[in-house]
């Protein structure tokens, strides 16, 4: 791909994101495009349906998260680290479901080719339990039904910023370990 061609897939994809959370599945191509600074020619000859750039759109997504996940694998805090990204994934959630449910009527696999992160949530989880930051007795059975309940609710539920911190904030508290002061 050409370095002109590469970076107006990258300016395509974020508008679309902004365009997509905004306005939803009705989302214009046309808006999009503008938003972009290209013209909607450039969007179909990347992306040649919406579906097609809906999928581009979550596999983008997907990227940014398992990149995220390594980089938060070296972090200092290790704790700090598997609850941020925590945190990041279920602000997402929202915006992601809307791009699966829209590939799923159109009888498409949202996970088609986009990175599993199950492996870098192992990996954030292993970190964080190793440091004392989290329980030994979460396994990623327990983390990923946590992450999955908070997800559906905020989807559900329309969570705003600050429900999401402070409803996240007790869920870490449970899953931290118990210091000897506290018993907590």
């Amino acid at each position: 791909m050409r370095a002109d061609a590469a970076r107006n897939r990258v300016r395509v994809l974020e508008a679309a994101e902004v365009v997509l959370a905004r306005d939803g599945l009705d989302a214009s191509m046309r808006e999009i495009a503008a938003l972009a600074g290209v013209g909607v020619g450039t969007i179909y000859r990347q992306f040649p349906t919406k579906e097609a750039l809906y999928q581009a759109i979550v596999a983008a997504r997907q990227e940014r998260l398992a990149e995220m996940a390594e980089e938060l694998a070296g972090a200092d805090d290790a704790g700090a680290a598997l609850f941020g990204f925590f945190d990041r994934i279920v602000a997402d959630s929202t915006v992601k479901k809307m791009l699966v449910d829209a590939l799923a009527s159109a009888g498409i696999d949202a996970k088609a080719g986009a990175p599993d992160i199950r492996g870098a949530i192992g990996t954030l989880l292993a970190r964080a339990q190793e440091s004392g930051a989290v329980r030994a007795d979460v396994g990623m059975a327990e983390l990923v039904a946590l992450l999955s309940a908070a997800c559906l609710a905020a989807q559900h539920h329309n969570w705003s910023d600050d429900l999401r911190v402070r409803t996240l904030a007790v869920m870490f508290d449970g899953l931290r370990r118990a210091t000897p002061a506290t018993g907590a």
